[in-house]
């Protein structure tokens, strides 16, 4: 994508209307090829705004007739933090006018080092002029030109709960899991991150900056639009992302199928072990997991292997116990899942994060870092409440609760994004059968 100026646009209103009927199309436009079999196009273009206020989170914008008698409306689902915004919601003139073109913005286009933002769509397919959700058969997206600023900056992309992926055989993207709760359920992706290394205009034929993924049966899905930088600022973090809803062809290309969707993935602290527990929905052609570990967060090695069932669409439950940690020591330590198919291609989980502490105990008491934070907030619980159904709340200092979530089965560390909070200082507040503990927090 290119750096870009803000661009206004004439933007409109209408009444946003529930329905709870489906219906069932299949689109039938041009398409293009990626050696794979022809899938029509959906045309993204003319875009009003339905409801909600321009770039706000849970503004609804409609797109009309991306495919016959159906409109797709696109929702702002939320962003890493209030320094990202959205400058545009479709860019026009440049590009390609029949792509989803969102322009986006992080700190007014100037970005510091080792910075990370993003923002998320959610995208849904109704009926033309009214709101029944459609399912579409089958459609393709190709994010296009995922690449840097030429020197410390580079953009990424992440697309939820799609059946299949093609990058070219050489290609600049590095590819990682990601899993978001999206209308409820918990909801595996991929993200793919771009070189730093600048690619003029955005060219189709660039296809070592592009990937193509695959849905069936959808109505609808969600797609991230996101940028970082590494040791070093830079000034071009306003970005134009371009996802064209139609395939392309590549000059190697390499399909892949998405194995495993893991539905969870937790760690919890022993006394010196830590036990890994995860559960898949569904396995094609898996050969087995890796459990890897680090001590820094970056570089990870192999600790074990847990064999899969291989082909399976039912709820499967793994284990594995690491024995080499000593829990009277201060340190973190970090693990994920590599899955690895017959094929012996692999995909790489979420990490997880288990916090030694030789003063832990007994007492009830939270560790919360990063303090102050500005999106992901890390929790640490106490060590008996680790395995068991624990409840999260971040509240105000009025007393109102603000955010509010809970896992069945709670690992040692667990995560809550608090980017949409404003500015101040908050409490973080975890209960586990009658027991409470607390921590105050400064929202940056």
């Amino acid at each position: 994508m290119k750096t870009t100026l803000p661009l206004s646009k004439q933007i409109f209103r209408s009444l946003l209307v529930g329905c709870t009927l489906f219906t069932s199309v299949f689109a039938t436009a041009q398409s293009g090829n990626g050696g794979q079999q022809s899938i029509p196009e959906l045309v993204f273009k003319n875009a009003t705004r339905e409801s909600g206020s321009a770039g706000a989170d849970g503004t609804i914008y409609r797109f009309s007739n991306v495919t016959s008698n159906v409109d797709a409306l696109v929702t702002i689902a939320g962003r890493s933090s209030s320094l990202v915004t959205l400058s545009t919601i479709d860019r026009t003139g440049t590009g390609y006018d029949n792509a989803f073109q969102p322009e986006v913005s992080y700190n007014n286009g100037n970005a510091s080092s080792n910075r990370n933002w993003w923002m998320d769509f959610d995208v849904r397919f109704v009926t033309k002029d009214g709101n029944t959700p459609v399912t579409v058969n089958e459609f393709k997206v190709t994010a296009l030109d995922v690449d840097g600023d030429g020197s410390r900056l580079r953009e990424y992309v992440g697309f939820y709960n799609a059946q299949s992926y093609i990058l070219e055989n050489n290609t600049q993207l590095s590819v990682q899991n990601i899993v978001a709760t999206i209308f409820g359920l918990l909801t595996p992706g991929r993200q793919f991150d771009g070189p730093t290394t600048n690619y003029n205009n955005i060219d189709v034929t660039a296809t070592r900056v592009m990937t193509t993924l695959g849905y069936s049966n959808k109505s609808n899905f969600r797609v991230r639009a996101g940028g970082a930088t590494g040791n070093g600022s830079s000034s071009a973090a306003s970005r134009m992302y371009s996802f064209w809803f139609k395939g392309f062809s590549y000059t190697a290309p390499v399909q892949s199928t998405l194995p495993v969707k893991l539905m969870s993935f937790n760690a919890t602290l022993g006394t010196n072990k830590v036990d890994l527990k995860w559960m898949t929905a569904e396995e094609k052609n898996v050969s087995h997991f890796e459990v890897e570990k680090s001590t820094d967060g970056k570089t990870f090695s192999s600790i074990g292997v847990v064999f899969a069932f291989g082909n399976s669409a039912e709820v499967r439950n793994y284990a594995f116990t690491d024995n080499n940690v000593n829990s009277s020591k201060d340190g973190v330590i970090y693990y994920r899942l590599r899955s690895v198919d017959v094929d012996t291609k692999s995909e790489l989980s979420q990490v997880r994060m288990i916090h030694l502490s030789k003063r832990a105990g007994a007492e009830l008491s939270l560790l919360t870092y990063p303090n102050p934070a500005s999106s992901d907030l890390r929790v640490t619980i106490p060590a008996q409440w680790q395995g068991k159904k624990v409840a999260y709340e971040v509240i105000s200092q009025n007393g109102q609760v603000l955010i509010s979530t809970q896992n069945a089965a709670a690992s040692q560390t667990e995560n809550l994004n608090i980017s949409k909070l404003p500015t101040g200082y908050y409490a973080v507040r975890a209960s586990c059968n009658g027991e409470t503990a607390q921590q105050k927090i400064i929202k940056q």
